[in-house]
């Protein structure tokens, strides 16, 4: 018999030539019955194989082994049929199972952010073990937003409206237990037991058929969830009603107004919780409505209004005053100012003019902008920052570890307990109708929902406050660390300072001008990508100096850079860099810039200094008030700077800062990040260069200003678009709002259960009282969340 064969086709990353595909394929072919060819230009491999004697998973090892990777994809699915915790841990173990595939269920907003290794797994492959599992899912993207929405409003729809009947059929049941037991009767019933039947069944089996559903996919799924508790405690009473109407026991009391009022209290906390929920995406709604969605693009010569979608890089487009900006672009001509508090949380307008960048969703001003796209679709900042707050949202806070271990006995433990509680009422009391009761009580009050609620709704609304304001937080976990950090490590240059340094002073020694000393030291820094580089050149191309070609050019990073200049030797960078070179510099001239917070640099020619630059870059107006607030937050502020100690000192002092560390490279960030941390410190790092990444990813917490650069932002936990140091006692505040809430939560579900369960099965509950109860645990902690957006940052 020949053996099944099947296909297998994966991305590839890290090849750098065709070598490296030949040994990938060379090494796939070793394996028996497997036939692999490799892409290099594609960066693909096809591969077939039997399936009797090789799996995906090995055929993945196989590749990883030769030391590459098959990079993992991302997919968001969107869950239906969820109603408590119990439901998203077994959705997210039934993912979790699948080989190559790392799932993070959020019960608050609906979703599944997966991340599988192509060929091991697929998005199909993922819905189908959702609904094998017993529950709904499709993909989700930002374009079915509007389909996702839609459909949780007909669902929620359909709930009210079958709350309307249920309430239309209990309200009877539950008038008639109000006027027993404020006397109107003494003996008998309001209502004959046939009609109180014919009320609580429909409500039961009709209304209620949705515990049913989701309790027999729970066990069959092998687990428990609020539905089975529902499901049974209310069956158990209404069972037992129905006997005694039907055997005709007239002296045994009955229950259906139990069973019935349980099931739409239950029904009205789900419509409760479904409103507050809906809050909770509040934010991820508003930046969505934000896309416009037309354009006016000039197509030969002409303006055409099309749909943002069609449009693609290199577009020209036109923005008229009041308009919203379509897409990314640069602004070619014109010149306006556009409001970007919807990016930043900055109120003042941004002066735009040719060359300046735009972006998608900010307003223009009074002013015409013509630009050129550069990012549309899923490429824009607005998509990106969707994106990021919906991961966010969508990720596990390491306090939630907790609920998902309690979640994932919960209901186990809570049907023992009824049993117990049954068992022995029943057996010490003899009363098999009281013992019913009150394990009927103990069942409806458990509530695994207000658990699994607790921490991601909190941090819903913690991000979606935080992405208004200009704080993008990558995930649960930064949101969570940023609270505890107690010393802020801070880059100078950027964070502290405006980014712009200017040269202010520039002194010549012996017989050079100073004109020359400028005109050497920015041809030799022509190129550069460093802050200093920069002011040089603009302060030499600002006097119309002509600048040569330099050659022979080779850089100390972090110290200086030699090169030649005409044929002749020249040297710049730090005074001690020139001395380690054996040139003498004026100590007691650089001594005195420095003094003054200047940034010193040195220049020589031919073996001897020449002269001197000083180079300023003014401290933000915000960064004193920022480092006091970070103090009264008992967040200690570290200045790390490649600056001498005397120019590192007037700056700190300048910012109030009373700690530093000078002379700092930028390979050595990283090490004096790791050095706070062996102090035992929690650090944070605020930085916005690409030398600051290293350091970015060393610190506990790390956060990007929004005006750096990309590889900045990649690395950090906290991206801050007002590109303002204030941002960060800002994030540090909103940190600890959102896991005060948590805790709030999390202390308010566990002592409801904690005491509410004890108290049912010790008969001081009826099941009403505790199915109402348990309806409002739910509504109760989604409320306490949304009390989150009433948190601003201070202005």
């Amino acid at each position: 018999m020949t053996a099944a064969r099947a296909a297998l086709d994966v991305p590839i990353a890290g090849m750098t030539c065709a070598a490296c595909a030949a040994r990938i394929e060379k090494q796939l072919n070793k394996l028996p019955g497997v036939d692999a060819a490799v892409n290099f230009a594609a960066e693909r491999a096809a591969i077939r194989y039997d399936a009797a004697t090789a799996t995906a998973a090995q055929l993945v090892d196989a590749i990883r082994k030769t030391g590459f990777e098959v990079p993992p994809r991302t997919v968001e699915l969107a869950l239906g049929g969820m109603t408590c915790a119990s439901c998203a841990a077994r959705i997210e173990r039934q993912l979790n199972k699948l080989p190559g595939v790392e799932a993070v269920v959020n019960l608050a907003a609906e979703k599944a952010h997966v991340r599988y290794v192509p060929g091991l797994a697929a998005p199909d492959l993922l819905v189908a073990t959702v609904v094998k599992t017993g529950f709904t899912a499709s993909i989700s993207t930002q374009d079915t937003h509007g389909e996702e929405k839609a459909r949780k409003l007909a669902v929620y729809r359909a709930e009210v409206r079958r709350f309307w009947i249920a309430a239309a059929l209990t309200l009877p049941l539950v008038g008639q237990m109000i006027f027993m037991a404020a006397g109107g009767m003494t003996h008998g019933e309001p209502l004959p037991r046939w009609l109180q039947l014919l009320l609580a069944t429909p409500v039961q089996f009709w209304i209620g058929w949705r515990f049913y559903v989701g309790g027999f996919n729970a066990l069959r799924g092998g687990s428990g969830n609020m539905d089975v508790l529902v499901a049974l405690g209310t069956s158990m009473a209404w069972i037992y009603s129905a006997v005694v109407t039907l055997a005709g026991l007239d002296h045994q009391h009955v229950y259906f107004e139990a069973s019935a009022t349980v099931i739409t209290l239950v029904l009205l906390g789900k419509i409760l919780e479904a409103r507050a929920k809906a809050k909770t995406s509040a934010a991820i709604e508003a930046l969505v409505k934000l896309q416009p969605q037309t354009a006016r693009v000039e197509r030969d010569g002409k303006l055409v209004e099309l749909p943002v979608a069609a449009m693609i890089p290199g577009d020209v487009f036109v923005v008229r005053a009041g308009e919203a900006v379509a897409v990314d672009g640069d602004v070619v001509d014109g010149s306006s100012s556009v409001d970007e508090a919807m990016l930043t949380g900055e109120s003042l307008p941004v002066a735009k003019a040719a060359g300046d960048k735009v972006f998608a969703a900010t307003v223009n001003g009074d002013g015409l902008l013509r630009c050129r796209a550069t990012g549309v679709g899923a490429n824009t900042l607005l998509a990106g920052i969707i994106r990021l707050v919906e991961e966010a949202q969508g990720s596990k806070a390491p306090v939630q570890r907790l609920v998902d271990r309690v979640a994932a006995i919960f209901v186990p433990v809570v049907t023992a307990i009824a049993l117990v509680t049954f068992v022995a009422w029943w057996w010490l009391g003899g009363d098999f109708t009281v013992a019913l009761v009150n394990a009927v009580a103990v069942l409806v009050i458990a509530c695994p929902c207000a658990l699994g609620l607790a921490t991601p709704t909190a941090i819903m609304v913690g991000t979606g406050k935080g992405a208004r304001a200009g704080i993008l937080i990558r995930n649960a976990q930064a949101l969570e660390l940023a609270e505890k950090i107690d010393v802020l490590a801070v880059d100078k240059t950027g964070t502290l300072t405006q980014g712009k340094p200017a040269v202010t002073d520039v002194v010549a020694w012996g017989d050079a001008a100073a004109d020359e000393v400028l005109r050497l030291a920015a041809s030799l820094e022509q190129g550069a990508t460093h802050p200093l580089a920069h002011a040089i050149v603009a302060a030499a191309q600002a006097k119309q100096l002509v600048l040569s070609l330099p050659t022979n050019t080779a850089a100390t990073p972090g110290r200086g850079l030699a090169g030649e200049i005409d044929g002749a030797a020249v040297m710049l960078g730090s005074p001690a860099y020139l001395a380690a070179a054996g040139i003498a510099v004026p100590q007691d001239a650089v001594a005195r810039l420095q003094e003054q917070g200047r940034s010193v640099v040195a220049v020589a020619h031919g073996g001897h200094a020449i002269g001197m630059i000083g180079i300023a870059d003014p401290i933000r107006a915000s960064s004193r008030a920022a480092v006091a607030r970070l103090a009264r937050l008992g967040v200690e502020v570290v200045m790390l700077t490649g600056d001498n100690a005397r120019t590192a000192a007037a700056i700190a002092h300048e910012a109030g800062i009373a700690r530093f560390e000078a002379e700092v490279l930028p390979g050595d960030k990283s090490r004096a990040v790791e050095k706070l941390k062996a102090a035992g410190k929690r650090v944070g790092m605020a930085g916005d260069g690409i030398n600051d990444a290293p350091a970015l990813a060393a610190a506990d917490v790390s956060f990007a200003m929004g005006a750096g650069s990309d590889v900045a932002m990649k690395a950090a936990d906290v991206t801050l678009m007002r590109n303002d140091l204030a941002s960060v006692p800002d994030a540090i505040e909103l940190s600890r709002a959102t896991l005060a809430k948590i805790r709030q939560n999390l202390f308010w579900a566990f002592i409801y259960n904690v005491l509410g369960i004890p108290l049912a099965a010790l008969g001081f509950l009826n099941p009403v009282v505790a199915g109402a109860a348990m309806a409002m645990s739910s509504v109760s902690v989604v409320s306490n969340s949304l009390l989150l957006r009433r948190w601003h940052p201070k202005e």
